[in-house]
């Protein structure tokens, strides 16, 4: 099995996306997390460049990594200079790390209208840089920038830069569609030309995504012989992103048997995945292939019928191997095999005789006529399938209540809710300010609550989503609202429709807290 070396960028190119910022302590934790994946190289950034850099650098000494190297970028020395008095090179030697990645100006275009300079004097700006570095004991990876457009532009030239990398000692060659306009055939072309010219050469590839074809072009060049692949964690970079490394581990190493990670380490992507997105502060995008949330999410009756008789009719991996899981949707596409999974899912035990089946499924339709909508509101699925149980007792029942909203003079707006409960065959009637109705419904609820379920006071609301489905009716349009309520153990998401705000989000609210309470209690006896 041949080994591919993954080289991550994400805490350098990946943090010139727009919006992307990560602090020195992000990118320490970053770091970690991907020498447990088990990448190769870790590029940590461009020393010198700005004091969070500098800062990674002095601290990620420390680090106690297992598989990975860490690697200092920068560029070829300036023009007519010399490689010892060259802030950036020096810069790269302070960094004192094992690995040092050098880019240089391959295309001809860049050569003569960024450089400003000779194609002779980039060839030595090229070598002269990596000799200074590998004769300070450094591994040394050369970017040929702009390799691809390069290449068609002047393909002698291209590979003369190539040449030179190699004669200034280089350890690999890494080509690099900085644009990310290639097409896969130009890059298999290409691929093959310099494995030609440079048979004993270490060939890399480094690719963007500004075509949608970063991770297909990374792939074509590994077919053709490359054995190094650079991108970063969820596809982040400039513009349209660089070469997404959770979907190009997945496909090398289950659709293409190359080996890129330690073995069993396949399974870690999802949550990889995940940590790095949290880290960044960019929410997950579940539809990503192979660690999204919908990766192998399942909403049409007939797919899901399929998927119960056998797991593969729908997906083209087990989910498992990377470390994610099958998610059947409910909706009123949904038949009778949506709720089946669902139950399972929820460890309810129903079966296709069940009545209360046929019952719900025609629920969720008529619900979502109204306006309701259960794809992103799974505990209110759930609590739909235990409602329909004639042994269900719900912790609470609403009798009434009252919301107020006025603007009151020396307070400004100020909004009050009160709630009468039966709980537990006791009759609970509290009152509460809030910073709006919603807000003060939930207060008083929750203080209605608390005494007999203690666990409440871990909860929060962490989202609330309302969204007018008839904009024509105006003012009494049909209002949808989703509220996603957390403890310190899990999150859910539940939903609310009515031609009433307030009735919405207290529809919505009820089946947080109802779903919460039961949960809580679960958690607690398995805790027992």
């Amino acid at each position: 099995m041949k080994y591919i070396q993954i080289y991550d960028t994400t805490l350098r190119d990946g943090t010139q996306r727009e919006g992307l910022s990560l602090t020195a302590n992000d990118k320490l934790h970053v770091a970690q997390v991907l020498d447990e994946l088990g990448v190769a190289y870790i590029e940590g950034g461009w020393p010198g460049s700005n004091p969070k850099d500098v800062e990674f650098f002095q601290r990620a000494k420390t680090l106690d990594l297992k598989n990975a190297k860490i690697a200092a970028f920068g560029s070829t020395m300036r023009v007519g200079g010399r490689p010892e008095d060259d802030a950036n090179l020096l810069a790269l030697i302070e960094a004192k790390t094992p690995v040092c990645t050098v880019v240089g100006k391959t295309w001809t275009l860049h050569v003569e209208e960024v450089l400003r300079t000779t194609h002779k004097e980039n060839l030595r700006l090229v070598r002269d840089s990596l000799a200074f570095l590998k004769t300070r004991g450094k591994e040394v990876i050369y970017d040929a920038e702009h390799f691809f457009d390069g290449f068609r532009a002047n393909a002698a030239y291209a590979l003369a830069t190539l040449n030179a990398a190699l004669e200034g000692g280089a350890d690999s060659i890494v080509l690099c569609d900085t644009n990310g306009g290639s097409l896969p055939w130009q890059i298999q072309d290409a691929v093959n030309q310099v494995k030609g010219r440079f048979p004993g050469a270490t060939i890399g590839i480094h690719t963007h995504n500004d075509g949608e074809l970063a991770v297909a072009n990374s792939l074509a060049a590994v077919k053709q012989g490359a054995s190094q692949v650079q991108g970063t964690i969820n596809g982040y970079g400039e513009r349209c992103g660089n070469a997404n490394l959770i979907a190009i581990i997945a496909d090398l190493e289950i659709k293409m048997g190359y080996q890129c990670l330690p073995e069993g380490n396949l399974e870690k992507l999802t949550t990889i995945a995940r940590s790095v997105s949290e880290i960044a502060n960019i929410a997950p995008d579940d539809f990503a292939a192979y660690v999204g949330r919908n990766a192998f999410a399942h909403k049409g009756g007939i797919h899901v019928a399929a998927q119960r008789r056998n797991p593969m009719a729908y997906q083209h991996i087990d989910p498992i191997w990377v470390g994610n899981a099958t998610h059947v949707v409910v909706s009123e596409l949904s038949g009778r095999g949506n709720l089946l999974s669902k139950a399972d899912e929820l460890s309810l035990k129903l079966d296709d005789r069940d009545p209360r089946i046929a019952h719900v499924l025609q629920q969720i339709k008529d619900k979502e006529a109204a306006g309701y909508h259960y794809e992103g509101a799974d505990a209110s699925v759930e609590l739909l399938l235990l409602r329909a149980d004639p042994n269900y007792t719900p912790p609470f029942e609403l009798i009434d209540y009252m919301t107020l909203v006025e603007h009151r003079q020396g307070r400004g707006m100020v909004a009050e809710a009160s709630v009468k409960l039966r709980v537990r065959g006791e009759i609970v009637h509290t009152a509460a300010e809030g910073n709006g109705p919603v807000n003060a419904m939930d207060i008083a609820t929750r203080k209605a609550l608390t005494q007999h379920f203690p666990a409440l006071a871990d909860f929060s609301l962490v989202d609330y989503k309302v969204r007018i489905l008839d904009g024509h009716a105006a003012t009494g349009a049909t209002t949808r609202v989703l509220i996603e309520t957390a403890n310190h153990k899990r999150r859910w998401s539940t939903v609310g429709a009515s031609t009433n705000i307030i009735d919405a989000s207290w529809l919505a609210l009820q089946d947080a807290i109802e779903y919460g309470v039961m949960v809580a209690a679960k958690d607690e006896q398995h805790a027992r």
